[in-house]
Parts: C-alpha cells; sequence; structure tokens
C-alpha cells in the first residue's frame, strides 16, 4: 500500500486543502466554545468537547459519500467534515425540534442521515458491532463502500470491541477502527489498561498514529481504507492525541490532572496552523482574522437556535414504530405487508424452514445468521436444514457470540439489508442485551424515523420441554415486551408461526418470534380457516369466562376448558398470539361478554407480562366495571425452571391450576 501525496511531494492532506482544513479544525472549536457559554446560559444542560481531537477529521478527507460512518461522542469536527453544520450541531446541543433526533438524544450524541452518519447510542462501543454488520452489506453487495467505526481509548475495553475486531478479520470487512487515545476513561488513565498498551491488537492489523496531526491522520487514513477497498479487511487506527478540556460539562479535570500535564498538552490547531506558517501557506494575522469571523458567525447561527421551537410534549410517542400501512389491513404497529396463510398443519419446524425459504426467494435483501444454522446441521432445531443452495452467502455460522448476531444484524438494516437471525435459546440473549436494548429498539425513535432497524430475532422459547433447566427453559417474554420500539409475536401453530415470519419479513420494525419448544415439533391438524398475521385468535368460545393466553399456554388453557365444558362451564379462550402490539380490544369485548378473566402464562409472576395485561385492564373503567369477580393470574411463583422433570413439572403451571382458577372466579 502507498501513501497520497501532496502536491508540494510530502504525505498528507493535499496544499489546496491545507487553509480549508485548518478553518475545519477551528469552527469545531469555536462550536465548542459557544456551547459551553450556551450550557452557562442555561439554553442547553449537558455539553461533551471535542477539543484536541480535531485532527481526526483529517480521515474525511478521504471518504466517499456512501461510506459510512459509526462515530464517537468527540466527533464534532469530523461530523463537520461530513457535512453535519454548526447549525445542526446546536440544534442538538439545544434539543430543539428540528435536531436530528428531535430533541430525543443527548448531546454530542451525533447524528447525520444524509452524511451517511449512524447515530450514536450511550453505552460505549455498542457502535462496534453495528458497525462491521454494515460494513459485511458492502461486502454482500460487492461495492467499495468502507465503514469507519470511531471508538475511544477507554471503550475499547468493551467486549463488543474485541467482537467487532474479531469479525471483521474474520470475514476481511471494510471496516477502519478510528480509536482516540487521549489517555484517559474519564479519570482514569487508559495507559496500563488499554488494548495496545497490553498488546491485544493484531500487529498487522494496528497503525499507531499521531493524533494531533492531521498529516498523519490523513496519511493512515489512506493507507486503511485503500486496504478495506481492496478487499484486504479492517485496520485499527490507534491515534495519540490530548483531550484538551474536562470529559463532560459535568466533570473538572483539574480534580484528577496535575498542573504540569494540563500545561503539556498538545493542541492540533496551534501545531497545525504553525506547520502552514512554516510551509508559507498561512499569512500573518489571518489565523485571528479566521477565530474572529468564526465566532461571530457560531454565536450568530446558536442565537438563532436557541429562539427555536422545542418538540411537541404530545408527538413523544411519534417513531416509536413505523406508521400503519395505509394500502394493507395490518392492525400491528409498524405492520408489513398483512398476509394470511393457508391452512397447513404439520409442525413449527417445518413451518419456519418453509417461511425462510419463501423469504429467501422473494427478498433479495433477506440475510440469515445464526450459530450452526448453515448445512449440513440447519441449526440445533433444524429451522434452516436444506436452505444452503438457495440462500448461497446469504445464509452463514454465526460465532458463539450472541452480541455480535444481534449487533452485525442492526448494521446490515441499517445499511438496508433485511437480517433475520436465529437465537440459539431465548434464555442466551443475555450477551446480545446492550444491543437490543440500546441500538435495535432505540434507533427509529431516537433518530425521528431517519434510520430503521427492520431485524427479525427468532428463538426457541418456554419449558414444557424435559431436561432443559434454568438456561434453557425461560419464558422472559416480559424483558423484551418491557422495551418501546420491539414487535413481540409467540405463535402456537403451523399456520401462526409462518403467518409471523412473512408478515415480519416486510415490517420496517424490529419483531422477536418466540417458538415454544414443547409446541415445535408436534404434529398439528390445518386451521380450520386462512390465519390472518395479526391480532388475537379464538381457540374456543364461551359466556362464563375469558381466559387469555399465549404460546404453550394455549395448550392448558384448552384442556382446562374441555374440563370446565364437562361441567356446563363454557369459556372464551384467547390466544393473543402478539404481545406487542396487543390486540387489546379482543381481551377487552370478551371481557364485557363473560364479566371474568384468567391469564395463563408460564413466566414468573412479579412484574410479568400477565401482570401487566391484568393491570391495563383494570385501569380502564369500561373494562373494570365489566368484571363480576377479581382477576386471575395462572403463572409460575418467583423461581427458575429446575432441570430434573419433575421438579419442572412441579413450578409450571397445569391445566388443573387454570381450572381451579376458573372455578374461584364463580365462586
Amino acid at each position: 500500500m502507498t501513501n497520497p501525496t501532496k502536491e508540494n511531494g510530502t504525505s498528507g492532506i493535499p496544499a489546496q486543502r491545507r487553509t480549508a482544513f485548518l478553518e475545519l479544525m477551528l469552527l469545531s472549536r469555536e462550536c465548542d466554545r459557544r456551547s459551553g457559554i450556551v450550557l452557562r446560559q442555561g439554553e442547553a444542560w449537558f455539553h461533551i468537547s471535542s477539543a484536541g481531537h480535531e485532527a481526526l477529521a483529517a480521515l474525511c478527507e478521504l471518504l466517499e459519500p456512501d461510506d459510512l460512518i459509526f462515530p464517537h461522542y468527540r466527533d464534532r469536527a469530523l461530523m463537520l467534515a461530513r457535512g453535519m453544520d454548526p447549525e445542526a450541531q446546536a440544534r442538538d446541543l439545544m434539543a430543539k425540534e428540528k435536531s436530528h433526533s428531535a430533541g430525543r438524544n443527548m448531546s454530542a450524541h451525533f447524528g447525520h442521515r444524509p452524511g451517511n452518519v449512524f447515530s450514536i447510542a450511550s453505552p460505549t462501543g455498542s457502535q462496534c458491532l453495528p458497525a462491521v454488520g454494515a460494513a459485511w452489506a458492502a461486502r454482500l453487495r460487492g461495492t467499495t463502500q468502507a465503514v469507519v467505526c470511531s471508538i475511544g481509548d477507554a471503550s475499547t475495553r468493551q467486549g463488543e470491541f474485541f467482537e467487532a475486531l474479531a469479525f471483521a478479520v474474520e470475514r476481511t470487512l471494510p471496516v477502519v477502527f478510528l480509536v482516540a487515545d487521549n489517555g484517559y476513561g474519564i479519570s482514569t488513565p487508559t495507559d496500563t489498561m488499554s488494548p495496545h498498551a497490553l498488546g491485544l491488537l493484531p500487529p498487522t492489523r494496528t497503525t499507531v498514529v499521531d493524533g494531533a496531526d492531521p498529516d498523519a491522520v490523513h496519511t493512515a487514513s489512506a493507507a486503511a481504507l485503500a486496504a478495506a477497498r481492496a478487499g484486504e479487511g479492517p485496520t485499527v487506527l490507534w491515534c495519540r492525541l490530548d483531550r484538551l478540556e474536562s470529559h463532560t460539562s459535568s466533570d473538572d479535570h483539574r480534580v484528577y490532572r496535575s498542573a504540569a500535564d494540563l500545561d503539556a498538552l498538545r493542541d492540533p490547531i496551534d501545531l497545525f496552523a504553525a506547520r502552514l506558517r512554516a510551509e508559507g501557506t498561512l499569512e500573518d494575522g489571518r489565523l485571528q482574522d479566521i477565530r474572529t469571523r468564526l465566532a461571530r458567525d457560531v454565536e450568530d447561527i446558536y442565537d438563532r437556535v436557541a429562539t427555536e421551537p422545542t418538540a411537541d410534549p404530545g408527538h413523544i410517542t411519534d417513531h416509536l414504530y413505523a406508521p400503519r400501512p395505509t394500502t394493507t389491513t395490518g392492525t400491528g404497529a409498524g405492520a408489513g405487508q398483512e398476509v394470511s396463510v393457508a391452512p397447513c398443519g404439520g409442525t413449527m419446524v417445518a413451518a419456519v424452514n418453509r417461511a425462510l425459504a419463501t423469504g429467501l426467494a422473494r427478498h433479495r435483501e433477506l440475510v440469515l445468521f445464526g450459530e450452526d444454522i448453515d448445512d449440513p446441521k440447519g441449526g440445533v432445531f433444524g429451522f434452516t436444514k436444506g436452505l444452503g443452495p438457495a440462500a448461497g452467502e446469504r445464509m452463514t455460522n454465526a460465532p458463539l457470540a450472541e452480541a455480535t448476531i444481534i449487533g452485525a444484524a442492526v448494521g446490515l438494516a441499517a445499511a438496508g439489508m433485511r437480517p433475520v437471525v436465529e437465537l440459539q435459546f431465548v434464555d442466551f440473549a443475555g450477551p446480545a442485551w446492550n444491543q437490543i436494548a440500546a441500538q435495535l429498539t432505540t434507533l427509529r425513535w431516537r433518530t425521528a424515523s431517519a434510520w430503521q432497524c427492520p431485524v427479525v430475532i427468532y428463538a426457541p422459547w418456554g419449558g414444557y420441554l424435559p431436561g432443559g433447566g434454568i438456561w434453557h427453559s425461560q419464558s422472559n417474554e416480559s424483558l423484551f415486551t418491557h422495551l418501546p420500539g420491539l414487535r413481540v409475536v409467540v405463535p402456537s401453530t403451523p399456520e401462526d408461526t409462518e403467518a409471523a415470519f412473512l408478515e415480519s419479513f416486510t415490517a420496517d420494525d424490529p419483531t422477536l418470534i418466540l417458538l415454544p419448544k414443547h409446541l415445535m415439533r408436534r404434529r398439528q391438524e390445518p386451521a380450520a380457516r386462512p390465519t390472518p398475521a395479526h391480532g388475537a385468535r379464538t381457540l374456543r368460545t364461551g359466556t362464563d369466562v375469558t381466559i387469555a393466553t399465549w404460546g404453550n399456554g394455549t395448550e392448558l388453557a384448552t384442556e382446562a376448558a374441555e374440563t370446565l365444558a364437562a361441567d356446563g362451564i363454557t369459556a372464551d379462550v384467547l390466544d393473543l398470539r402478539w404481545l406487542v402490539p396487543l390486540d387489546r380490544a379482543a381481551v377487552a369485548d370478551s371481557l364485557r361478554s363473560t364479566g371474568r378473566l384468567v391469564v395463563v402464562q408460564e413466566d414468573n409472576r412479579t412484574s410479568s407480562y400477565g401482570a401487566g395485561l391484568i393491570s391495563e385492564l383494570l385501569c380502564a373503567d369500561d373494562d373494570f366495571y365489566s368484571l363480576l369477580a377479581p382477576p386471575r393470574l395462572v403463572t409460575r411463583d418467583d423461581v427458575h425452571v429446575p432441570f430434573h422433570p419433575d421438579l419442572e413439572r412441579a413450578v409450571l403451571p397445569t391445566a388443573h391450576d387454570v381450572v381451579a382458577a376458573v372455578r374461584s372466579t364463580l365462586a
């Protein structure tokens, strides 16, 4: 790889761009200065300075318009170089209605859709896995698009940074990790604890750069981007520089940094300006003229933005989900094309396989990713068995790393792909929780729909399958329904399963499909009629009690209803199917008819979805006054699912428990 040269023969920023780049650095510094003033005036609440990091923006001199940036919160200059002007940055600082997040994201949590700048989430390092996912999308499409992942040195101790680097090396992905090593993680020195200091980074893929020197950053970036575009994989640019101000406006670095340390800090603007003067590029007095002009211009911009309105609180729930399509009969938030599946019977496993095959055929952007899903195994449950020839490189095995699976899917989706990912068991979602809660479910809302994340996640779920134990038998749907922005469905029949998958392939929001292991391989008779994708489904009709349930609870509820029918008690049994969005109207209508409600779930009681459903209905006067008896929740007590089959049966709800609950409402 060769380094580019300037017109005067030295490596670095070309001669015709040098003064302009200095002005860009000065503009960034002035925006930082003005932000501090605005904060003290009470027009803002939080500020993160980028002072000392400005030279890193030299990388942007080499980017193409379609390249993607996953930024760091000290990338103000880099954002300016990518087109996020001072006005947009002022709006973000003051959380104005016209800011990129409509006032929803924190200051310096940059995002700029026109410049292909992904939105920052606060958990440090959480941008790394989406970045490599976007780079994977570029590789799948065969483009020369490059991805830049910018991160601070302290954040590289996050496990997701290592997962992202490993994934990028494994697949030779076109990504550049731009690490700003300013020597501190807030107040903690990093000189003995960073991955580079510990010798943990691959030397053949790591370049140490003087991050206070724009020419050095430019030269190293040129080589790294050339390697990425040539298919040579990732590079880590470890850029050493100085943080010139406190960590944030809530910090005072004089508490933990000595006066000698502060006096020795290198200012990249002073260094670059001195170089330009030595070259004869910057005339005497020109620097001060630029500073004066920028101070006036930025003050005018920030003063004008301060008068702009903030977002209307009445619209705060906008952008949680995509708008419901007007050309379909979809009933759910962010619903895709409404589908119905002809009665097919068989097993849920076969239905998943059939739906995935259909999705691969219909949607060229659909990508399957998960542990052991490729042929010949086809996943631990066989969901993807035999799909390899049709999928080609669109179906690959994931490493044993759930955060990588979900994080890469976020990046794929942000880049316009349709990722469908398998978690071997929903019990193992823990390592991926950061990506699910911080990225996947907030992306649309925190960017006012500028970015979307149509990921489909499916996972085996629930108990009633002996020998699962604590980590293979959880029914923890309430963890996921607690996250606004995520659609959650628990099918219980082959038709429901296929319909849920097919609808989710066209939805513009993330969907979690939980597949009850107890029911997955059970052969079922075809449904009596085509099954629509959305809404609750009535399993039995009755007038004495409403039994609402989902997943494995459908078996308990129908068995209990048959037992009760022998005594002349009839039950309206509802399979909710979709927990988010909930078909509340179906439950409320049934309750008003029967006057009694029993909710059946296998999750444990406290803070569960079933408890929330009862609370939701009790809070509405019409529903509350329809009750002839207190509602009942049939549930597992607050205890884990044990391994021995006898112990598992002892803690999970039974049909007998449902019968007893119904009888108590009739007493």
